[in-house]
């Protein structure tokens, strides 16, 4: 028995999005494993480690779909150990890694490093998501079969948009055979091209080039057309719009199967924080308008998105301290996206604690086919204890990334993690 895994967490608040439960209870965990809800006092081990909960959230880990790391080829920007130390901070206990490393994550090879370095790591769960198309060119199509048998969860381009429409179809086709996820970023990189901030008057008046609207609206059109043509498995990662909300309302109502992702920058920040000309509200999508963050929320609230996801893109201070024309697209988020939940989505009473934790942990969880998003008896013991009440202001100085890209520097949040468990091991 091994009572570093073993643990009985007490007068918590327990959340589980696979079963809808949302009640006062305790929590078996024992040699890795869930063991149990509210077992009796004789069921639990003697080794098993006591902590009182009271006042607190007990909730399956998170797992995010959108993380960027710099390994291999910037680790400037972050290294897997730093990021996966971030992640714990946060609470996620699975992080699928985007492909655009240098070199590419094209080959069985670099699945395998990605796998091996996370390992070595020993945080959090690292998943590699493999390239749509050879080097992400978006020319030919990458070996999917050999990404697949080495491990990949995915197949994903991002965050460049599969601009190829005839590629983008071929991947959906041929990732079906393999059960496999296509991700999109949904963007017509010709009409952002050289853009800075969502184009609309905020935009007119600061005097930056704009990104708009259509460009992501034209691509969601088009993805969801090739999806319901093909039936592939496709998710797109990133809506940021009123008319790509729609669209994919209208598409789901039709009964067109695929899933949808939203950043959290995008759910509660608009497109006056560029006033301040600050690099680090360079995101891409773009922040928008008041009246696109409000129809991505009622998204939120009515089902049409079904994940929330960090976006976290860490760039070094050098390459953030550049002109905001000049400088890169990108914010940390792995270690404030719950807390962003807490605050502006779950206090506000716009999404409920189980609807919340089902966008951030059972959904992804289940498209990419991996353990998570539940405390099902005999489930790897993955969860999270937080303080949802608790205060804090976001210091970019003590957060564990390497990089320290976030325009929330000072900002108050509610909600503080206590404690990661990874296979009933405390990570954090």
């Amino acid at each position: 028995m091994n009572t570093d895994c073993s643990w009985l967490i007490e007068n918590a608040r327990l959340i589980d999005p696979s079963t809808g439960l949302d009640r006062i209870g305790r929590l078996l965990v024992v040699d890795g494993r869930f063991a149990g809800i509210d077992t009796s006092d004789g069921d639990v081990p003697a080794f098993a480690q006591r902590w009182d909960a009271v006042g607190c959230v007990v909730a399956p880990g998170l797992c995010d779909l959108s993380t960027e790391f710099g390994e291999p080829g910037r680790e400037e920007d972050e290294t897997i150990v730093t990021g996966t130390t971030a992640a714990l901070a946060g609470g996620f206990t699975a992080i699928a890694l985007s492909s655009n490393t240098e070199p590419p994550i094209d080959t069985a090879a670099s699945v395998e490093f990605i796998h091996q370095k996370g390992a070595r790591a020993d945080k959090c769960r690292v998943y590699a998501l493999g390239c749509v198309s050879k080097l992400q060119l978006g020319e030919s199509l990458a070996e999917i079969g050999s990404l697949v048998e080495a491990g990949a969860v995915a197949l994903s381009d991002g965050p460049r948009p599969i601009e190829n429409t005839g590629l983008l179809r071929r991947a959906l086709e041929y990732c079906g055979m393999f059960d496999r996820v296509v991700f999109d970023h949904p963007e017509i990189a010709s009409l952002s091209k050289g853009g800075v901030m969502h184009e609309g008057l905020e935009q007119l008046v600061l005097g930056l080039s704009p990104i708009p609207a259509e460009a992501e609206d034209l691509a969601t059109s088009r993805d969801l057309r090739l999806v319901e043509a093909t039936g592939g498995r496709l998710h797109l990662t990133s809506i940021s719009t009123s008319g790509s909300v729609e669209l994919c309302r209208r598409a789901k109502s039709r009964g067109i199967h695929f899933t949808t992702g939203i950043y959290i920058a995008n759910v509660h920040m608009d497109d006056s924080m560029l006033r301040s000309f600050d690099s680090n509200c360079k995101v891409s999508p773009p922040l928008r308008s008041q009246e696109h963050v409000d129809a991505c929320v009622q998204g939120l609230r009515d089902g049409t998105i079904d994940i929330i996801s960090s976006g976290h893109r860490p760039c070094s201070l050098e390459k953030k301290m550049l002109e905001i024309d000049a400088a890169p697209f990108g914010m940390i988020a792995l270690e404030t996206t719950l807390a962003q939940v807490i605050t502006h989505l779950i206090r506000p009473g716009v999404l409920s604690w189980c609807e919340a934790i089902e966008k951030l942990s059972w959904n992804p969880a289940k498209l990419i086919g991996q353990t998570g998003g539940t405390l099902e008896v005999g489930k790897p013991a993955d969860f999270i204890i937080v303080d949802a009440d608790r205060k804090w202001n976001v210091d970019a100085t003590s957060l564990q990334s390497k990089s320290y890209n976030t325009p929330l520097n000072g900002t108050e949040l509610f909600g503080m993690v206590l404690a990661t468990f990874v296979n009933g091991r405390k990570r954090s």
